[in-house]
Order: structure tokens, then C-alpha cells, then sequence
């Protein structure tokens, strides 16, 4: 059945229920202290504040500065290494020394000598041999009798405190590569956590696109769903006096209620997501409240590049794609030290006593291991194996790349053929609806004619949020996939860009 009004409604006074004029009067409130007290926030300043304040920007700036230190600590390992050493020991020692040997030498000895001296003394005096002979024989007993009184064996006891500074020097000649390997695998490091930081930047930067024109999207469909509110309970209030009147029944009546409360549900639905994004938004930058936003959601009717332009480039400007090949170049240097770990080394040492003795002592060191128990063939192996894989697993996300690359190209190219079908379709919707309010007004046209235009227009305007929401995330995909997306905020302010305000 169609509704006929007879009556115009312009002049028709609106009776909105308590909790709608709540309602209304709430977002008027906060409209009004938002204009007061909320501050003015791009996305360029919005992008700023977060790359300069979130947790994650610091704790990569703080890992960044930590490679570059490790990779100036390793700069003079080449160098010789001079150490200032101090012994400081006290020792004893016990032992148990024969004398054996001792005695018996020391007891032929004095009798050898005793008896020279008497044959001397015999000779110079003519003394006859029968008064010498027991003068030896007496004297050598006598010797033999005082040696017996030494003990067989001595105890010796040995004690001591030494303290004995040093000065020593130790110098790497030849390593077979690893001192040159490590200072690089260090300078790699210190390359690929600068890489580490730009990629976090970049993960916030898409963080805070999707944020912050997520809350722009939700403030389109909470508008949206808002005028079809008021429109809605317009016409419940023309069909509520109509069915007063007479020309309607209560049945009639009530669809119009069905529809209202149907869009009163859909108009809190969207305030509550407005609500849970403006939370998301200001949790991400740290803030109490969100300010206003002034960068709306936008289209860019023309496309900046070339797909081809994006394939050939995104390898030197992807920093996922550059530290995945640096990774190769770790892994090349990792085989260098498994391959020098089998070469000999050769040191240069020396050693300066700082005591009163002054003693020193120089050299060189050749070290060649035999054995160490760990197969160094098989080290070599395995480190070759992970670069293979090392370059496997870059080409396979050069792969993932590409397509994400050409996905996200291509609906960019296909939001911006919506955008301006829909442009297209915003007019002749507004047109539709300007002929369906006079048509109601001149009693030509019915109120179902009506609310189908004004649906029209509600889900048209719903339908160009969303796709400039769809061009801005496919546009922020493309352009962190590239490598890029700090080009982002660029965009915004490019020549013949659709603004949905």
C-alpha cells in the first residue's frame, strides 16, 4: 500500500522522543567543547609525535645506538693487547734431600787430602813410613767417624711471599681472517640496526594511517547515519499525525517506527565505533583526548607511478628487502671465520718485570689445533647452507612483495574508478531526492519514494567513506610494501585530490 501525505513538511513540527533530543543535545555539547579546547592535529603532525614518542620508535633508537657502539668497540682488535699484571703468591715447600753421596765424596775427599799433606810432611822431614802409616790410618778413622755423625738424608723447608708486577704484551700476526671478518660482521650489524630502525618507523607510520583515518571513517559513518536518523523520525512524526488524523492505520504507522528504530540502532552502532577508534587513536600517540582531526579522508584521481616503476625500484628502497641481504652478507662473513677457524694462528708476545729484578722475555706464538673434538669441515658445511637459505628466503619475499604490490596498485586504481562513479552517482542521487520532496510536497510523489532517495543518498555517502577509506589503506600498503610510505603525507596535499569531508 502507498502512503499519501497531504500536508507539507516544512511545516510540520517535529516531536523527537526524550532519549533523540538526549542524544542530540549530547553531540551538540561535544561538538561545541571540542571546538573550545581540542587543538588542530594533521596527519603529518599526528606522524610526527608518534615516530618521536612511542615506545617502539625509542626502545629501535636505543638499539640502534647500541650497534653502532658495538661496532666502534671492535675497531682496534687488530691492535696489540697490553695488560698490566700483578702476581702476588706465597708459597712452601717440604722435601727430603739424600746425603748419601754426599758424604761418601766429602769423606774421600778430606782423607785424599789429609793423606797428601802427611806424605808431604813425611817427605820434607824423612819421617819413616812406620810412624806415618798409622798416623793416615788414625786420621782417616777419625774422618770416617765425624762423616757417620751426618744423617743419611736432609729435610728441606722452603718459604715464601713474592708480589712481581708485570707488563705484558700480546699481538695477533696472523688470524686466517677473523679479526677482519669480526670487525665486518660488526659494521654489518651496525648497518642492518639502521635498517631495524627505519622498518619500525615505517610499521608506525602504517599504524597511524590506519588510526587515524579509521576515526575520520567512523565521524563519515556516524554523519551518515545521523541524517538518516533525523530523516527517519521526521517521518515516523508526519505518519504518527497522519495516523491521528484518520489516513493511516496503526500497522501502516508502526513500519515507519520499524525503520526509525532501525536507524536509531544503526546511529548508536556508530557512535560506539567512533568512540572505540578515537580510543585506539589516542592509546597509539599517548594523548588524553584526540584532538580534531583536519586531514579528511582523500582520493587521488591520478596515479603518481607506474606499476612498473614500483616493481623495477622496491628492491633498493624496501628496508625488509636490504636486511634480508645483509643477512646474506652475515652469513658470507660467518663462513670466512668457520673457514679460518682451520688456518694456524701466529702471535707476537712480550713480558716487562716492573720489580727491582727488571726481568723480560719476547717471542712469538705459531698455533696450529690437531684436534679440538669439533668437526670444522662440517661448521664450513652448515654455514654455506644458511646462506643458501638465506638467499632462498629473500627471493621468496620478493615474490610476496611484488604481489602485494600489484594488489595494492590495483585497488588503488580501483577505488579511484568508484570514486568517481560515485561523485557521478552523489549528483544525480541529490537530484533524485530534490524531485521526491517536491513530488511529496506537491502531493505527486509518497513518503516510501522518499525514504528510498534518502536511503540512496545515506548508503552513496556510506559507500564513498568506505572506498576512500579502501584508497588510503591500499595507497599505505603500497607504499610500506615499496619502501616508501614516509612519501605518505605527500600525497595528501597533491593536485586534483578528492576530499570526503
Amino acid at each position: 500500500m502507498i502512503l499519501q501525505m497531504k500536508f507539507k513538511t516544512n511545516n510540520t513540527r517535529k516531536a523527537l522522543p526524550h532519549s533523540i533530543q538526549l542524544i542530540t543535545f549530547m553531540s551538540f555539547l561535544s561538538c561545541f567543547t571540542q571546538g573550545i579546547f581540542a587543538e588542530n592535529l594533521s596527519y603529518a603532525e599526528a606522524e610526527q609525535y608518534i615516530l618521536q614518542n612511542s615506545y617502539s620508535s625509542q626502545a629501535s633508537q636505543a638499539l640502534n645506538q647500541a650497534s653502532k657502539l658495538q661496532a666502534e668497540a671492535v675497531k682496534g682488535i687488530g691492535l696489540p693487547r697490553v695488560d698490566l699484571n700483578v702476581r702476588a703468591y706465597k708459597f712452601h715447600s717440604e722435601t727430603d734431600i739424600p746425603l748419601d753421596s754426599f758424604k761418601g765424596n766429602l769423606e774421600k775427599t778430606l782423607s785424599q787430602g789429609v793423606n797428601d799433606k802427611v806424605n808431604q810432611w813425611q817427605s820434607e822431614q824423612n819421617i819413616p813410613s812406620g810412624i806415618a802409616d798409622p798416623l793416615k790410618q788414625g786420621l782417616t778413622q777419625t774422618i770416617h767417624s765425624g762423616i757417620g755423625l751426618f744423617p743419611d738424608t736432609a729435610n728441606v723447608v722452603l718459604e715464601d711471599e713474592v708480589i712481581t708486577p708485570t707488563i705484558s704484551v700480546l699481538m695477533p700476526l696472523y688470524t686466517g681472517g677473523v679479526t677482519t671478518s669480526t670487525k665486518q660482521l660488526a659494521n654489518i650489524k651496525s648497518e642492518r640496526s639502521q635498517l631495524d630502525s627505519k622498518q619500525q618507523q615505517d610499521i608506525q607510520r602504517f599504524e597511524i594511517i590506519q588510526a587515524y583515518f579509521n576515526v575520520q571513517l567512523q565521524k563519515q559513518l556516524l554523519n551518515a547515519s545521523n541524517f538518516n536518523l533525523s530523516a527517519m523520525q521526521q517521518h515516523y512524526d508526519n505518519a504518527l499525525k497522519l495516523e491521528r488524523q484518520g489516513f493511516i492505520s496503526k500497522g501502516q504507522r508502526m513500519q515507519f517506527e520499524v525503520v526509525r528504530n532501525n536507524a536509531q540502532r544503526a546511529s548508536q552502532s556508530s557512535e560506539v565505533n567512533l568512540q572505540a577508534s578515537q580510543f585506539q587513536l589516542q592509546n597509539l600517540l599517548h594523548k588524553q583526548s584526540v584532538d580534531q582531526l583536519t586531514t579528511p579522508l582523500f582520493v587521488n584521481n591520478q596515479q603518481s607511478q607506474s606499476i612498473n616503476d614500483l616493481l623495477a625500484s622496491y628492491p633498493e628502497t624496501s628496508s625488509l628487502i636490504r636486511k634480508m641481504r645483509m643477512d646474506t652478507r652475515l652469513a658470507d662473513e660467518n663462513i670466512k671465520i668457520q673457514n679460518a677457524a682451520k688456518k694456524p694462528n701466529l702471535f707476537a708476545f712480550g713480558e716487562y718485570s716492573l720489580d727491582d729484578k727488571q726481568n723480560w722475555i719476547v717471542g712469538v706464538v705459531a698455533r696450529y689445533n690437531l684436534f679440538s673434538g669439533i668437526d670444522k669441515n662440517k661448521n664450513i658445511q652448515a654455514a654455506e647452507l644458511q646462506r643458501y637459505a638465506t638467499e632462498l628466503i629473500t627471493a621468496r619475499t620478493q615474490q610476496e612483495i611484488e604481489n602485494l604490490i600489484y594488489k595494492s596498485y590495483s585497488e588503488m586504481h580501483s577505488a579511484q574508478n568508484n570514486q568517481q562513479l560515485l561523485r557521478q552517482n552523489e549528483k544525480a542521487a541529490q537530484e533524485n531526492l530534490r524531485i521526491q520532496q517536491l513530488s511529496f510536497k506537491e502531493d505527486m510523489g509518497t513518503a516510501t519514494q522518499v525514504i528510498d532517495a534518502q536511503n540512496q543518498m545515506n548508503a552513496l555517502k556510506t559507500e564513498m567513506a568506505m572506498n576512500a577509506y579502501k584508497y588510503v589503506m591500499s595507497l599505505a600498503t603500497l607504499l610500506q610494501s615499496h619502501g616508501s610510505i614516509d612519501q605518505f603525507k605527500n600525497y595528501v596535499s597533491q593536485n586534483n585530490t578528492d576530499f570526503i569531508r
